[in-house]
């Protein structure tokens, strides 16, 4: 990293004038870029292995491939992955809660990469206990990281106004992409192709070292990261710990129950966090919607907002399914080779981040050079193109689902297009999501309006997961083109409906 380090001034709560900074931004950028790629070298390499492992030595897994996984359905893995993925949304909010009022930034994000590296290390101890243990400390661990990383980014600018914040913003995105890249890559091939428990010990040794980089290199972050903004009184605090602990106990004495009188299965489990990961979101968005101190234009805005969360949820219900109804299929289906290269399947999953790389600059230019003519598509539109692509790509995928329904197996570069698609589809949508969602929160609701917005993921996973438990078969050409036409009805009516949407969202653009 030094070599990229070089001089330059620095505003107000950053270096001091003639101190390094990183790529021209304040050097305190340079921890969290390599804290966060290293988070997500550790989060996409065991996301990688993590529906292939739940099918290996079962009825899903293909013949002769690596055995000792936990050999369930491809039904079961879908709805597990997708609970996984949901939650670790879902305890972004608390995640951020906590940084807000308990811990602060800088030592919320400490904590939670001890729980992510004690989370994968679990993981790599053989056994279904050991292995739920695991992914609920790595869900916990990269929520409360998750929520807590971006804030200390924004830390280190002199405010909303300073002129490097998005530059900033655009490199440690780059980070989050770099090892995402990297890690299907190695810690893919390593568990798939010698030990899936070694491939989750080396997700360890990513977030260890993400860990030692953070630790390491806090002195360059603002002092803000240190503070705690909005500290508990003794009174909340021991009002939290009491609701925190009747609620734990309820859990345990009726699963306690459960379990005793012989009626436990996996469903006990899955069922009631699927439903919470529904509710919540709705609740949230009720409560706000309800609150009587919102303005009339606030309350106007939200309504137009619940139009983008619906889209959202729509979209993340499949794009998600890229790392599990499209895995298992990269697996069982599609040939292990190209160009005379043999390749374990979890190396998809390295196609999104390059494709993101690739194609974000090309699609920010693109925006910039029709807005300068005045014909850049509004919010609404983006949104009905992300639905249209993310629906296209599943009437792609229903193709070489219908190739391999003999046996054969298809080529690879049909999942490469199909991951094409989609990553379009998300960069039409996802970061003007995340746009609008900042500009039309509700002033009373400013800092947590991001946590809604990931909520929007958690109902998307959740509905995949309750689908996957009711019995519906997502890995069938049926149920794949069903998603592709529920996608392309939603963005088609954004479309037809953009102009109430647009009077709805007021001054907002």
């Amino acid at each position: 990293m030094a070599s990229s380090l070089t001089k330059d001034a620095a505003p107000q709560g950053t270096p001091a004038p003639g101190g390094k900074t990183f790529f021209g931004h304040p050097r305190g950028l340079a921890t969290l870029f390599m804290t966060e790629m290293w988070e997500r070298f550790s989060f996409y390499g065991m996301k990688a292995l993590l529906p292939l492992y739940l099918i290996a030595g079962g009825p899903g897994a293909e013949k002769g491939s690596q055995g000792g996984g936990l050999a369930m359905t491809a039904a079961t893995a879908v709805a597990i992955y997708s609970i996984y993925m949901a939650m670790v949304y879902l305890l972004a909010m608390p995640g951020g809660w906590f940084g807000d009022r308990v811990w602060g930034p800088r030592k919320t994000v400490a904590i939670a990469a001890g729980i992510i590296m004690a989370g994968h290390l679990t993981l790599a101890v053989p056994g279904q206990a050991m292995f739920f243990v695991g992914l609920a400390l790595v869900a916990l661990g990269s929520g409360l990281l998750k929520a807590n990383i971006s804030t200390m980014v924004g830390h280190l600018y002199d405010g909303p106004n300073d002129p490097r914040r998005d530059g900033g913003f655009t490199v440690f995105y780059m980070g989050i992409n770099i090892g995402a890249f990297a890690a299907p890559l190695i810690i893919g091939t390593v568990g798939q192709n010698y030990s899936w428990h070694l491939g989750f010990a080396l997700a360890a040794v990513g977030m260890a070292l993400g860990l030692i980089q953070f630790l390491l290199g806090t002195r360059h972050l603002s002092e803000r990261s240190s503070v705690v903004p909005k500290p508990l009184s003794v009174e909340e605090r021991n009002t939290t710990l009491r609701k925190g602990l009747l609620w734990l106990i309820a859990a345990a004495v009726f699963y306690g129950v459960v379990v005793l009188t012989g009626h436990y299965t996996l469903n006990w489990a899955l069922v009631p966090i699927t439903v919470i990961g529904l509710v919540i979101p709705v609740g949230v968005l009720v409560r706000i919607k309800k609150d009587k101190e919102l303005s009339a234009a606030e309350q106007s805005k939200m309504s137009g907002y619940i139009w983008f969360f619906v889209a959202a949820a729509v979209f993340w219900m499949i794009y998600d399914q890229g790392g599990s109804t499209m895995s298992i299929f990269g697996e069982t289906k599609t040939q292990g080779s190209m160009f005379g290269i043999d390749f374990p399947s979890s190396w998809f999953q390295s196609v999104n981040p390059l494709f993101v790389m690739a194609l974000a600059p090309v699609i920010a230019w693109g925006w910039i050079w029709l807005s300068k003519k005045n014909r850049e598509p509004s919010t609404t539109v983006k949104f009905a193109m992300g639905l249209f692509l993310i629906g296209a790509s599943f009437v792609v995928f229903v193709v070489p689902m219908g190739l391999a329904s003999d046996g054969t197996k298809v080529s690879p570069m049909w999942l490469v297009m199909i991951y094409m698609i989609q990553t379009i589809g998300e960069l039409c949508l996802s970061p003007v999501g995340l746009s609008v969602t900042t500009k039309m929160a509700p002033a009373k609701y400013g800092s947590q309006m991001m946590g809604v917005w990931f909520l929007a993921v958690t109902a998307g996973d959740c509905t995949t997961s309750l689908l996957s438990i009711a019995g519906v078969d997502l890995n069938g050409t049926g149920m794949v083109g069903l998603e592709a036409a529920l996608a392309i009805l939603a963005g088609f009516a954004i479309w037809m409906y953009r102009k109430k949407v647009v009077a709805l969202m007021g001054d907002v653009r």
